[in-house]
């Protein structure tokens, strides 16, 4: 049988990484170690592989996932073999954490270490009922799977202020707190404007990952994905 779609490019990746890139819309695991990953993030797997409920793992967690819209359904992923993983097609990026965080819209995350801890954090000035203002913070050394919908851009916020519509934004350094800031006027809000209402606001020392998309459709790809230095440019 001949065609294309057995080019080389296609072949599973073989190596010894752990988070390996398939392709820039596919990411795929080796297992040892457990994975956490959202679930209905995998998409096949090879060996002899188990999926479990992860449950949240103290009170604090299971009443923010309870009265969030940010709640992460987690499956623990253990065996022997390779999982592979992707969301609408989205650009997939690996993020190495050394004892640093990065908080994450539980959209755009897919997968990470298990050893590595995780909380569900609600952005000061964000209302209690106010949807995709709660974020996941990923801590301590291992490795974290993001997508996008599109390429993103990742803006330095050290130098100046910098704001991002809450849905566009992917992902930002733990050491940084954003506020919820609403650009909308009376004006606005009289003659029935949409408008962007609400942004993050970003000042200090750290990133902020950004996608041209707010989730509103399935992404349209054509090329990307990397590693920590395609996304963060180290």
């Amino acid at each position: 049988m001949q065609s294309d779609l057995f080019s080389q490019s296609n072949l599973e990746v073989e190596g010894p990484q752990r988070f390996a890139l398939q392709n820039s819309q596919m990411l795929r695991v080796s297992l040892g170690d457990d994975v956490l990953a959202v679930k209905g993030a995998m998409v096949a797997f090879q060996g002899s592989v188990a999926f479990h409920h992860e449950k949240a793992g103290s009170m604090g967690k299971l009443l923010k996932k309870m009265l969030t819209s940010e709640d992460m359904p987690l499956m623990r992923v253990s065996g022997q073999g390779e999982v592979f993983f992707a969301n609408e097609a989205g650009y997939v990026y690996i993020v190495e954490l050394g004892g640093d965080g990065i908080s994450v819209n539980g959209q755009n995350l897919l997968a990470f270490d298990s050893s590595l801890a995780w909380d569900i954090n609600r952005t000061k000035g964000a209302g209690i009922m106010a949807g995709g203002l709660f974020n996941t913070t990923v801590s301590g050394s291992g490795l974290v799977a993001l997508c996008t919908v599109g390429k993103p851009v990742v803006l330095d916020c050290s130098a100046q202020p910098t704001y991002v519509d809450v849905q566009a934004c992917v992902a930002w350094s733990s050491s940084l707190v954003p506020k919820v800031v609403s650009s909308m006027n009376m004006k606005s809000m009289l003659r029935g404007g949409s408008g962007e209402a609400l942004q993050y606001a970003f000042h200090g020392p750290g990133f902020v990952v950004v996608q041209p998309s707010e989730w509103s459709s399935a992404p349209q790809q054509s090329s990307g994905g990397g590693g920590l230095g395609n996304l963060l440019g180290d």
